[in-house]
């Protein structure tokens, strides 16, 4: 049985539109001290991940492994404000 997200995020991987991929990466990325995917999440943040780097690898002339490695900086930059940001409304409402 597929998981209810599969079939959205494919949609969204072969629509070629960019925002839709970026959101199925922003999605799925897991950053190490997250649990890790499913076999078919994998797949499907692999399949984005790819589709992203290409795109940006030909709009700002780089490599894919260039590209893809920036697009990794920019989710862990991300998931370490989110998580400073839930740590810090959890203490405001301690308080």
């Amino acid at each position: 049985m597929r998981a209810p997200y599969s079939s959205c995020s494919e949609a969204k991987i072969n629509s070629g539109d960019l925002v839709s991929i970026a959101e199925v990466v922003r999605d799925l990325y897991r950053s190490e001290a997250q649990p890790e995917q499913s076999y078919s999440e994998r797949q499907l943040y692999e399949a984005a991940l790819d589709r992203m780097a290409r795109e940006i690898a030909a709009v700002e002339k780089l490599d894919e492994a260039s590209a893809v490695a920036k697009i990794d900086d920019v989710l862990a930059k991300t998931a370490r404000h989110a998580k400073m940001a839930a740590e810090a409304e959890a203490r405001t409402r301690a308080a």
